[in-house]
């Protein structure tokens, strides 16, 4: 919500009145000078919601505060044109209202279009989530990057590079609105306290990689737009997508990075399909250079390529993956359940790539088991197996 900057304001009384951490309103409002308000500007408080509230007979602003246990100087603030002297029978107030559930509230069939308004939805309650454009997709898609926290460690998490698997984009999902949630409401996740690694961790998602192959095995081919008759011709006409997990050019994303690539390319198929081509040449597709690019422009301390399925996690690359990988892996098997496995017969990775690159830990985990696509009935599961994982890149 927002409120307007009156004589004597100040985000710490912001802080206190709200009850919201004084970081998080300093990161919401980037553009304001915290030492040098100005009465009339526009402050973004987070974690809260604006509510229509209509008066009724003998209520005033007093009452109304009291009944749902808020200062009535956070009722004041949100209502500053309001003569709280004669308040009118049917006149419309605004109530601030502290934001407990969980913003996204729709995780199955997990769309482009869907995951665009859920992000909405959390900059809207919670703004100090930075959002980027990092890329386009082939169709001219936004592949999308969100931020949280300032720290100097900085991890990155992605999801859906191969579009069958896009179960993986609501586990990230749910996870960047249960910590902003938990920042705001000075909660803890599974007893840990989150807000100290705020100002020592920062947090990068990509939770989809790969939109047009998502919305593609989700919708079908009416969702390749002027790709549609190539990519049913791939899929020898059959309307059925769901085992699709390339890009809409057919060439799989995760085969796409200049680590041993030429390996890949000498078994794997030489022409466009609807799984494991591994395109021309390295980086010949805009989503896999947009991940390289973020890569190279940032200092990701370590990255987690998230794919189903198999409950497994792959660490090493060639033998460069540093000493720290095999105690962050141990961690991670610790606190999901899911098996180690340093090396595996596969190339040219996201992983791959960013190990032989940065010399840096990276993992994929395999979410889930079963054959994929993965049934949504298992998203509770795999999202709590997975949720340690995640919780590990900003304590451990």
């Amino acid at each position: 919500m927002e409120v307007i900057i009156r004589p004597n304001d100040s985000f710490q009384s912001y802080s206190e009145l709200f009850d919201v951490p004084l970081v998080l309103i300093e990161q919401s409002n980037p553009q304001v000078n915290a030492n040098q308000l100005m009465i009339g500007q526009t402050v973004k408080i987070p974690g809260y919601m604006d509510r229509s509230y209509q008066i009724a007979a003998g209520e005033t602003l007093w009452s109304i505060a009291m009944e749902r246990n808020i200062p009535v100087d956070m009722l004041q603030l949100a209502n500053p044109s309001i003569n709280t002297q004669s308040l009118q029978i049917g006149q419309q107030i605004v109530i601030p209202e502290r934001v407990n559930h969980l913003v996204i509230a729709d995780f199955d069939h997990y769309t482009f279009d869907k995951m665009i308004r859920d992000i909405d939805r959390l900059l809207a309650v919670y703004p100090f989530i930075f959002q980027q454009t990092i890329g386009s997709s082939v169709m001219g898609k936004d592949i999308l990057e969100l931020q949280i926290g300032t720290g100097e460690k900085q991890a990155h998490l992605n999801g859906s590079f191969h579009a069958n698997e896009w179960i993986t984009t609501p586990v990230i999902m749910r996870f960047i609105n249960e910590y902003a949630r938990s920042l705001t409401n000075r909660a803890s996740i599974r007893g840990l306290d989150l807000l100290p690694n705020l100002l020592e961790t920062n947090l990068s998602v990509v939770p989809m990689v790969n939109p047009d192959g998502v919305n593609l095995v989700l919708e079908g081919a009416s969702a390749a737009g002027d790709y549609q008759n190539h990519v049913l011709a791939l899929n020898n006409q059959n309307p059925d997508f769901s085992n699709w997990k390339a890009n809409i050019a057919g060439v799989d994303l995760n085969n796409q990075y200049p680590a041993h690539w030429e390996i890949e390319a000498a078994r794997k198929p030489d022409s466009p399909q609807p799984r494991d081509y591994p395109g021309p040449h390295p980086l010949s597709e805009p989503e896999a250079v947009a991940m390289a690019d973020l890569a190279e422009e940032r200092n990701f301390s370590r990255m987690n390529a998230f794919h189903t399925q198999d409950e497994v996690i792959y660490w090493g690359y060639e033998g460069m993956e540093p000493p720290a990988s095999e105690s962050i892996v141990n961690e991670y098997a610790r606190v999901s359940g899911y098996q180690p496995i340093r090396y595996i017969d596969s190339y040219a990775g996201y992983k791959d790539w960013f190990i032989q690159e940065f010399r840096r830990p990276g993992f994929t985990v395999e979410l889930g088991s079963g054959i994929n696509p993965l049934p949504f009935s298992q998203f509770e599961e795999i999202y709590q197996e997975t949720l340690g994982i995640m919780l590990a890149n900003l304590y451990w």
